[in-house]
């Protein structure tokens, strides 16, 4: 079964129908993808293989440029009023079994007027459509298989390029945890310019103690640590970080008394 089914005429816009048909085939799969030059195999019966195609797909894009409704058949008549016009036969089948039909316009092709249609094809005028530029060949290409996957879950469940963008996510992810590491060594590194006196010695990673001008008994080890500072009112009085003690830390901090006037 083939979820999308690449309508399109031959003499408009083969060329942009084939870029279409080979980029989904590319992203999704080509046993997902039905492009009648390419997906019917030799001794095959093309028309049975036309219709089971379109009766079996979940969308059908209609590839449509500036010679779309102009076309003439053998007779000289616009083959959009042939009855065996294959073109017509497809968006006819697809319509009439409620088929998601999505019109891909061509460069500067406008919307397709109703009244150049069969009676058969009016619906084809009010489904919103696509643009296919060859000048942005690449976005419009992605915008058009980012929709189909969003419409279709089977396609979204094997969309290579989603599988792609969360594999290249995944390291980035994991980058962005080392860069944290780097940073908290970085302002340990700036801890170590701002510090001054008192006693210890900080590393890189954090892993050392520092006391910073300590206004009471220190004491340091494998024991316990006891920081008596006397802190000033903006709290600058002890600068401390933890590395392999074993003990408990004990601080008392003790705020400065204002002083009034008369020394009280």
């Amino acid at each position: 079964m083939r979820d999308v089914f690449v309508n399109y005429r031959t003499g408009d816009e083969e060329t942009a129908a084939t870029m279409i048909a080979r980029e989904l085939s590319r992203r999704f799969g080509p046993e997902r993808i039905f492009f009648a030059s390419e997906s019917i195999e030799a001794g095959r019966r093309f028309p049975m293989e036309l219709v089971k195609a379109v009766e079996e797909c979940e969308a059908l894009l209609a590839v449509i440029g500036p010679r779309w409704a102009e076309a003439r058949g053998a007779d000289g008549r616009p083959a959009l009023e042939a009855e065996r016009d294959w073109t017509r036969r497809e968006l006819r089948t697809a319509l009439d079994r409620g088929i998601l039909v999505i019109p891909v316009l061509v460069g500067k092709t406008t919307r397709i007027d109703r009244t150049v249609l069969p009676d058969d094809l009016r619906e084809l005028a009010d489904c919103q459509y696509r643009r296919f530029d060859h000048r942005n060949s690449g976005s419009d290409l992605t915008a058009l298989g980012d929709t189909l996957a969003r419409l279709l879950p089977g396609l979204g469940a094997v969309d290579r390029d989603a599988r792609a963008a969360r594999e290249r996510a995944e390291p980035k992810s994991r980058g962005e945890s080392a860069q944290g590491v780097g940073h908290t060594r970085m302002r340990t590194r700036d801890v170590e310019q701002r510090v001054r006196g008192g006693i210890g010695n900080l590393n890189g990673d954090l892993s050392g103690t520092f006391v910073n001008e300590s206004q009471g008994p220190v004491n340091t080890g494998r024991g316990h640590q006891y920081n008596a500072p006397h802190f000033q009112g903006d709290n600058t009085g002890v600068q401390y970080t933890a590395g392999d003690n074993s003990g408990t830390v004990h601080q008392r901090f003790q705020r400065e008394r204002r002083r009034s006037d008369d020394g009280r």
